[in-house]
């Protein structure tokens, strides 16, 4: 069987899986067994074992659930209400005030829970509510969300960017460095975008009334200690690594004890938050193990079978530039995110489309990061992005599919231009890992 035919027989039975309902891991691991099992006979399941043993025992990987931890013990210890009532303060009474701390704080937590799903939901639970009844513009209201919480896994730490480094064999650190200035630069976006927009129609986001108590300076004080609290140990987990202190894997253990720690400041401490932490923490490892295992099952069959070398050879009868294989690569990644998730795309595409990358003269840290950028889009694109429906599933009842297809849309928009400013502009990747990490 030609590796063409192959491909398309592979393809077809994910689409016809999924549509199905079928759990991913267990769909695309399945596949690849079937297939596979057609194609080659029992030597197939000699992939088995070394999969399991590269996946499960990795110690880049062992960083996921530590870090999963982290994110559960923050968001149900408080930290989410310090973070956002010390932007508040900083940013002060402007138009939109409300809109940009939900920006830079949906930010920063989704970065603590490191994947987008939990990301928006959990960001979408803290700040949806709060600006709908100060009576802003819902889509207004639901983009942000949707932006900010995105953002989780382009701002380290990011479950997503430790996959790839996992994959192919690069450093974590390198990626969580290299993906700092593209955040910076999507945040300034997009706060940009609101205050622009809020001075063009004011009544998108109307000023809040004065409190009928002004805070005191103690009061003030303690509400920027309690975020600056939380900002640092952000700042901890990622000093960490860039200082050479700790490995990826040892920050994620040095921010679950600080949340811990944090937990214990704040007063909400208590045996049953740390299970419940633990225990939604663990169903979604066990989700994502599944996914990482049966996705790695199915790519590695693939690569043996040879794919590698047809999209090698794919781009070279094309006789495309480097920069336009680049493009193409990014264009199948958007359309994949229509229907797969960005543990998949990165477990499926990493692996093949790297090494074509490298070849070509590209760095692979950039690549990576690119690769982040352009799911971030993707799993938000309408109409099919799945991260969608994970902004319906806490909107209020009144919210249809088609307002937060509009919400989103304008955001989506500015995070492909900084897609591809990042493509054209490498250094923006490279140059601080290069810098830090010689």
């Amino acid at each position: 069987m030609g590796i063409e035919l192959l491909t398309g027989i592979l393809l077809a039975c994910i689409l016809i899986t999924f549509a199905l309902g079928a759990p991913v891991g267990l769909a695309l691991g399945g596949i690849a067994m079937g297939v596979g099992y057609m194609t080659w006979g029992d030597g197939l399941f000699n992939v088995i074992p070394t999969t399991l043993e590269d996946t499960h025992f990795s110690f880049i990987l062992l960083a996921i659930p530590l870090y999963i931890y982290m994110g559960q013990l923050l968001t149900r210890s408080g930290i989410g209400d310090a973070m956002f009532n010390a932007s508040q303060l900083i940013i002060g009474k402007v138009r939109g005030s409300l809109a940009i701390s939900v920006i830079v704080v949906c930010s920063m937590i989704g970065a603590m829970v490191g994947i987008i799903g939990a990301g928006i939901m959990t960001s979408g639970s803290i700040a949806l509510r709060p600006m709908l009844e100060r009576g802003y513009d819902k889509r207004l209201a639901l983009g942000v969300i949707m932006a900010g919480g995105g953002l989780g896994i382009l701002i380290p730490p990011s479950i997503p960017m430790i996959m790839f480094a996992s994959a192919t064999q690069n450093s974590v650190g390198r990626m969580f460095i290299g993906a700092l200035v593209p955040a910076a630069i999507s945040i300034v976006c997009l706060i940009a975008y609101v205050v622009i927009t809020c001075k063009l129609n004011p009544k998108k986001a109307p000023l809040d009334p004065p409190p009928e108590v002004e805070p005191t300076v103690k009061e003030k004080l303690l509400t920027a200690r309690d975020g600056g609290l939380a900002l640092l140990l952000i700042v901890a987990v990622l000093g960490s690594i860039i200082m050479g202190i700790a490995t990826p894997t040892e920050s994620g253990a040095i921010g679950v004890v600080g949340a811990i720690l944090l937990a214990i400041f704040f007063k909400r401490f208590k045996v049953r938050m740390v299970k419940n932490a633990g225990m939604q923490a663990a169903m979604l490892v066990s989700v994502a193990m599944w996914i990482i295992f049966g996705a790695t099952v199915f790519s590695n069959f693939h690569l043996l079978m040879g794919v590698q070398n047809m999209v090698a050879s794919f781009t070279q009868d094309l006789g495309l530039p480097p920069m336009m294989v680049i493009i193409m690569f990014q264009i199948i990644m958007l359309l994949l995110g229509f229907i797969i998730d960005e543990f998949i795309i990165v477990l499926m595409c990493a692996p093949i489309f790297t090494p074509i990358a490298v070849s070509l003269g590209f760095d692979p840290i950039w690549f990576g990061v690119l690769m982040i950028l352009n799911i971030e889009i993707a799993v938000q694109t309408p109409p099919y992005g799945f991260a969608l429906f994970y902004l319906k599933g806490i909107a209020p009842p009144g919210i249809t599919m088609l307002d937060i297809y509009r919400s989103v849309t304008p955001f989506v928009l500015i995070k492909l231009m900084v897609l591809i400013i990042v493509m054209f502009n490498p250094d923006l990747v490279t140059w601080l890992p290069n810098l830090v990490m010689n």
